[in-house]
């Protein structure tokens, strides 16, 4: 029974992790990505990592994907401000950088990357779920937590950068001047 779960949440997690992607509307990619943490949740409550499956319904499910929610509502992203030239460059540096980050992933994992110091079994076996999670986490993926937060860091600078460049141009809101001949102040009568 166990297997077939595995199977079903996981068919769950890549068709929505897919819409996330490929979906226009950005509030239902946000609802197709808390599917998607959901299923996950469920994946890690079948691998009997509970502590795990309850964080990521709490903190991923639930805060993060209402300020994920609360950012989209907010920035209004139906509309697309930029075009040309600007829109061309950031896209192009966008997916240089993606395909940078890709190779260098390809070229770690062919060099057959340590992960970091193994957690000594004894030391493992003692523990509860929680702790487990802390020495392993602190020790064997050190790395790809502090790449997490990386990742985290720039989201959050992206983030900061769509909202800039949503805002009105300087000068916009402005009433036209008046046209005709400038008026000074009224002349005194000697």
């Amino acid at each position: 029974m166990i297997p077939l779960l595995f199977v079903a949440f996981a068919a769950v997690l890549l068709v929505s992790s897919l819409l996330v992607i490929l979906h226009r509307s950005p509030v239902a990619s946000a609802l197709y990505l808390v599917l998607a943490f959901c299923s996950l949740a469920a994946i890690y409550l079948l691998l009997h990592a509970e502590f795990i499956g309850l964080v990521q319904v709490v903190v991923y499910a639930g805060a993060i994907m209402v300020l994920f929610l609360f950012v989209i509502m907010y920035l209004n992203l139906g509309r697309d401000v930029e075009s040309g030239v600007t829109i061309l460059l950031r896209r192009g540096l966008g997916w240089l950088l993606g395909a940078a980050l890709v190779a260098e992933g390809a070229l770690l994992l062919s060099r057959g990357l340590a992960p970091g110091p193994a957690v000594p079994p004894a030391a493992a076996a003692a523990a509860g779920n929680t702790q487990q999670v802390g020495l392993l986490l602190y020790s064997r993926y050190l790395f790809p937590f502090e790449l997490t937060s990386i990742i985290l860091l720039v989201a959050m600078i992206g983030a900061v950068v769509i909202a800039r460049g949503r805002s009105e141009p300087p000068g916009a809101g402005a009433p036209p001047p008046a046209a005709g001949p400038a008026a000074g102040p009224p002349a005194e009568d000697a």
